[in-house]
């Protein structure tokens, strides 16, 4: 598959404002010569941009100057004109320190005449020595400007919000970091079964495998090292066959109950299982109920972000089976409170009921887990949410929130840029958490939100 086009974004600017500066913090390293004399760039010069996770090709141009076509300054001033062909965005950039000047005035009358949209910058502003400048680039008439240095990474949040809704609308296989492998839904399912001793997790997976692969009996704690088994499903439905690695595990007691070393080894090897797992169902017995233990062994799921279900065995023999599963589902909603809805399903390890209703629920619940989501979607659902709920302003000074970007996936993680976040109520992040959740299609599965706030240079002088 070839590399997608990215999008061109052009800085441009008389000499001397910070383009150049801007274009090396853009790509993260010093690709463009600066210094204080002006007139340093003379060619153009591409990047790849990655701001905040929106990627674009940023341009750097000589600096606009007011001179004859057939001097240096002159055939410059072409190439920066040049650059402007083939663009999505122009950065405007000013010097907010310096103020306006007229050739200020003369590159805006310029850019009113082209078709490319346009970000108007003022870039120096550090402190409040910019604010004179940045009230005066509303008159070249580009809207509010982007108050940002290039020098300190100021400002960066307010450039990516100008530029997402001008570019942002890309699709999510073009947003996935490097490091992090392309989600194959036809790869194979890491599948675990935990659950206290004695809750038929080998009886489940001999039943799933069609024989007596793992050994079983009534006494509890027979499995101690974690099995793993390769097993191909045939979906019932579809007639597809999937691949799957089934994991059993030792069934794992109370802490204070676990006295014995090699016993307590078994339950580590499990916890080992569980974090190589994507999909972990926690395995129930229908005569016992919900119990404390299970209720830890799940949040220790969720804790190492597995996608996680619950699956009630021995259903064939349970008693008031509608109010045993209306008991769980509901002690379930109240105990695990980071994720509320967690897939519940009735089965029999002894007659096999429900074992493919499990399986297909287990895919469905690793593609929700590894699923990314656009950042112009995103943030339009972040928006959204806002405007339904503003965040509160506490001592009377608010909360700012500026925008939200994805960062991984398996489990889905998300970064919260803003200001103030020290202060942001629990609930609130609830709030977000639970819409990201339910608006998304994330489902049940462990949400990670990062609050980051930007850092201010100045703070420590």
């Amino acid at each position: 598959m070839s590399a997608p086009i990215l999008p061109q974004v052009v800085i441009i600017g008389r000499p001397n404002v910070g383009k150049s500066t801007l274009f090396n913090r853009l790509v993260g390293k010093k690709l463009a010569l600066v210094d204080d004399q002006p007139g340093v760039t003379r060619d153009r010069r591409f990047g790849e941009a990655d701001l905040l996770g929106l990627g674009f090709t940023i341009v750097d141009t000589a600096g606009w100057e007011d001179e004859d076509i057939a001097t240096l300054p002159g055939r410059m001033r072409m190439q920066t004109e040049a650059a402007l062909v083939g663009a999505k965005v122009a950065l405007f950039v000013i010097d907010a320190r310096a103020g306006l000047t007229l050739l200020d005035e003369e590159i805006g009358r310029h850019l009113h005449e082209t078709s490319v949209p346009v970000v108007m910058v003022a870039n120096k502003a550090e402190g409040r020595a910019g604010d004179h400048g940045i009230f005066e680039s509303y008159s070249l008439g580009f809207g509010e400007p982007v108050a940002l240095s290039a020098e300190h990474g100021e400002g960066l949040a307010d450039l990516f919000q100008a530029l997402l809704p001008l570019i942002g609308e890309r699709e999510p296989e073009e947003e996935r970091s490097a490091d992090e492998p392309e989600y194959d839904p036809q790869s194979v399912l890491k599948f675990a079964v935990v659950g206290r001793p004695n809750a038929g997790k080998s009886t489940l997976i001999n039943r799933i495998l069609g024989e007596d692969r793992l050994l079983t009996g009534p006494e509890a704690g027979i499995t101690r090292d974690s099995i793993a088994v390769d097993w191909t499903w045939h979906d019932p439905v579809t007639g597809r066959a999937r691949p799957v690695r089934l994991i059993d595990t030792a069934g794992m007691r109370k802490k204070a109950l676990v006295v014995e070393k090699l016993e307590r080894l078994a339950v580590a090897d499990a916890r080992h299982a569980i974090d190589f797992a994507e999909v972990v169902v926690l395995l129930l017995d229908a005569t016992r109920g919900l119990e404390h233990q299970d209720l830890k062994i799940a949040s220790m799921v969720l804790e190492e972000g597995r996608a996680l279900m619950i699956a009630i065995n021995k259903w064939d023999v349970a008693e008031d089976p509608s109010g045993l599963y209306n008991g769980i589902r509901a002690a379930l909603d109240d105990g695990l409170a980071q994720v509320r809805g967690v897939p519940v399903l009735a089965v029999s390890a002894r007659t096999g009921k429900g074992l493919d209703a499990m399986l297909d629920a287990a895919f469905s619940l690793r593609d929700s887990w590894s699923k990314r989501v656009p950042t112009a979607a995103l943030n339009r659902w972040f928006d959204d949410a806002l405007a339904a709920n503003p965040p509160p302003a506490p001592g009377g000074r608010r909360i700012k929130l500026r925008y939200i970007t994805q960062a991984k996936t398996r489990p889905p993680g998300f970064v919260l840029f803003g200001t103030r976040l020290d202060q942001l109520p629990e609930s609130y992040r609830r709030y977000l958490i639970n819409g990201i959740r339910r608006e998304l299609g994330f489902d049940a599965v462990p949400i990670r939100l990062t609050l980051r706030s930007a850092k201010n240079p100045f703070a420590d002088k």
